[in-house]
């Protein structure tokens, strides 16, 4: 173990996807950023993203029609202005990518684009890189960044705390975090004017995901700790078809194959969509993925299927070049066999709740990308507007953060460890973090029930306190300090379903099967309102 060290810096940014690489760019034009990111700038989520960007970019669309789209997907939940806002915002980001990060799209040619439909969109809007845009993106801002000599990236490690003027006596801004070398297990101190949080969701606190290893909720977790407010947790998305296959770790099957015409059939050959909604397979997320946990509910099958068979050989291996050699490799010619497919948590609708520049109650605390709440998604988000969002308010928050003055103490006051010793004890993080996940997944998932909900806060109340006794005796780890991050989201996200006795888009409880206009409004919880310790 080295020395701690004290790093000085204007903008610390903690995670390392769109959101976090995109601010990087724009706010080191007038600061110097740090980012820290807990493996490598390309273990997160974008790198994973498959379908593209939702832009009103074609002669056919408009943004009334992107807007209103997005109001019906989030049932009722949207903020208006806030949807008006990113929608409005989007072209301007797309020609940002194309003129000054040499990203290009499919199709592109003279401000014009290959255009995908995916669910909940009435007009081909989704701009993408074939079918792994975040791939794409991210190869162009990870190329930006490294080059940029007012950025500097410190990877391999994780944010511990945030660091706040309130243990100093002050009032509730946040001047930094204690962060944790992974490689050599060493605390070291970040100051800065002020903090971003672009970690990414929390998919992992279920136990089928889409989303990589990192995703924990790190960053919501910290700012909870640190008294920030978060918000509508409860509306976890779930992708309706992420590849069923033995070998196949949560591989996801893009919402644009249905854009395309794909068809979801029971395993005995049936179409089924029909029955569920109007729009059939271009439903939003949260009708297909409810539709097929209903079908393989009844049917006791493993998992249903999404079929392209009918469609031309040569465009299906041209239009989605990934995805069909992904599929190949796994013994699956999709233009000759349907994929089988399953629904796997995916996305965060809720999260730090900020204003439109990212900000949130905390001072110089900002939040971007599907770490933050911003009310663009609702009760349910519609595709590719992730990425737009991430975009849009990365953009803005680096802005706003030049109004930022740096808040702290006279004195820094260290990490301190305590009496704590190593542990041997490894066997105990592994069993509660995977009781959490199954314990999630169960209870918590597309389908949930005042009885489901209650079981599995007093399972998770249990094994948080058996955490903080552990917390506390033991040397932090990366793997302690992700399963106390997880600890916390699952029980923030189980209390938010607790407090919203209603149905309404991703939140499907079977007791309140409607609807209501008493809760046609934000679960917002903080510290004291919410779990009741950190």
């Amino acid at each position: 173990m080295r020395m701690p060290k004290i790093i000085d810096t204007d903008y610390l940014v903690i995670g390392s996807g769109l959101a976090g690489l995109y601010f990087a760019s724009h706010a080191s034009k007038h600061g110097k950023v740090t980012i820290v990111t807990k493996r490598s700038l390309r273990d997160g989520t974008t790198v994973l993203a498959q379908a593209g960007i939702a832009s009103v970019l074609g002669d056919d669309d408009s943004f009334e029609a992107h807007v209103n789209d997005t109001l019906i997907t989030g049932a009722g939940l949207c903020n208006e202005d806030v949807v008006r806002l990113t929608v409005e915002s989007g072209p301007d980001r797309i020609k940002d990518l194309v003129d000054n990060f040499g990203v290009v799209f499919s199709g592109q040619k003279e401000g014009k684009f290959d255009l995908g439909l995916e669910g909940g969109h009435t007009k081909r809007r989704v701009v993408h890189i074939e079918d792994f845009t975040g791939e794409g993106l991210m190869a162009r801002l990870e190329a930006s960044v490294r080059r940029n000599t007012s950025i500097r990236i410190i990877e391999n490690t994780m944010a511990v705390d945030l660091l706040s003027m309130s243990k100093y006596g002050g009032g509730n801004s946040c001047f930094g975090a204690f962060v944790l070398d992974r490689e050599t297990n060493t605390i070291d101190t970040i100051i800065a004017r002020s903090t971003i949080i672009a970690s990414g969701g929390a998919g992992k606190v279920y136990l089928y995901t889409s989303n990589p290893d990192t995703s924990v909720g790190d960053g919501i977790a910290l700012a909870y700790r640190a008294g920030a407010e978060i918000e509508n947790m409860e509306f976890y998305q779930f992708h309706p078809t992420c590849l069923y296959h033995p070998n196949a770790k949560s591989f996801l099957i893009s919402e644009a194959l249905r854009g395309e015409g794909g068809v979801l059939r029971r395993m005995d050959g049936t179409a089924f969509m029909s029955s569920y909604h109007s729009r059939g397979e271009l439903a939003p997320r949260d009708v297909v993925a409810r539709a097929i946990d209903s079908e393989l509910k009844k049917s006791g099958d493993d998992s249903a299927l999404l079929d392209m068979t009918h469609l031309d050989g040569v465009f299906l291996e041209h239009r989605f070049p990934n995805i069909f050699k992904k599929l190949i490799e796994f013994g699956i010619d999709m233009r000759e066999s349907p994929i089988p497919v399953v629904p796997a948590a995916h996305y965060s609708c809720g999260g730090i709740a900020v204003d439109q520049n990212g900000r949130t109650n905390i001072q110089n605390l900002f939040a971007i990308g599907e770490a933050s709440h911003t009310g663009l998604h609702g009760a349910c988000r519609m595709a590719s507007n992730s990425l737009l969002e991430a975009l849009v308010f990365a953009h803005r928050a680096s802005d706003a953060v030049k109004e930022c003055e740096l808040v702290r103490p006279g004195g820094i006051i260290p990490w301190k460890s305590g009496h704590a010793v190593s542990s041997d004890e490894g066997v105990v993080v592994s069993q509660n973090w995977d009781e959490i996940r199954r314990t999630m997944w169960n209870y918590v998932g597309i389908v949930r029930s005042d009885r489901r909900l209650a079981r599995a806060k007093a399972r998770i109340d249990l094994i948080r306190d058996e955490i903080r006794n552990y917390y506390w005796d033991f040397l932090v780890t990366p793997e302690l300090l992700e399963l106390r991050n997880l600890a916390l989201v699952a029980d923030i996200i189980v209390h938010g379903a607790q407090r919203r006795q209603e149905s309404r888009g991703l939140h499907y409880n079977l007791d309140h099967p409607e609807k209501s206009d008493f809760h046609k409004r934000s679960t917002v919880l903080f510290r004291g309102v919410g779990p009741c310790h950190s």
